[in-house]
């Protein structure tokens, strides 16, 4: 029989907040997900690989300080709970603020525009600006989504890196105002591209049409 190590593969499970809820109890439930999982996956020709498995803790900070388990059972090892994991490119903090996520965001595109500075200029507009898009707006736009309901703290720590990338094409000072830039270019504002996304799901799901 031949067995295939999935990729990735993430179990949510709910469980309420309410004091009867223990942390045996939690561990319980958990373990038991696990285990099911592990039954269908097994039927399926796939196996959880338990030394590559994460369990995350997802609640509001008080919450989460009621939560005081130190190992979870998966299987035949212990684990012991992240604070934040990657899932298909996003991490997920335990409090589901994303700040994780837009702090690896900004530092690999403020890193891909510091590489991209000294090519930039032997370049035309047009190059230059497809180059930014290639390596930076592709990074800003993927699972955009996620960001409606993030701080404007976050927002606007993303909001500079698109910033930066402008002012990197045109060769707009710091000092100069970003949004006739920004008009130049065709580019949305970070905030106004997560709208416009989410406009266009909504708008797709009401009219049956596969997003």
């Amino acid at each position: 029989m031949i067995c295939v190590y999935i990729s990735t593969l993430m179990i949510v499970r709910f469980i309420s907040a309410s004091p009867s809820v223990t942390p045996p109890l939690l561990c319980t439930d958990s373990h038991h997900a696990l285990v099911t999982s592990n039954s269908w996956m097994r039927a399926s020709r796939l196996r959880l690989n338990p030394t590559k498995t994460q369990v995350i803790w997802l609640g509001s900070g008080q919450l989460m300080r009621q939560v005081n388990i130190c190992d979870v059972p998966v299987l035949s090892t212990q684990i012991k709970p992240v604070e934040s994991a990657r899932d298909l490119g996003v991490i997920i903090d335990s409090q589901w603020s994303l700040s994780a996520h837009v702090a690896a965001l900004c530092r690999s595109c403020y890193y891909q525009l510091r590489q991209l500075r000294p090519e930039i200029r032997s370049l035309t507009s047009d190059a230059a600006k497809t180059l930014v898009q290639a390596f930076i707006t592709c990074r800003l736009d993927y699972c955009t989504s996620l960001l409606f309901a993030v701080s404007n703290y976050l927002m606007q720590n993303v909001q500079s890196v698109q910033n930066a990338a402008a002012r990197l094409i045109t060769g707009t000072r710091r000092c100069e105002h970003i949004s006739p830039v920004l008009q130049m270019l065709h580019w949305l504002p970070v905030r106004q591209t997560v709208e416009f996304k989410l406009a266009c799901l909504v708008h797709q799901s009401l009219a049956e049409q596969t997003p």
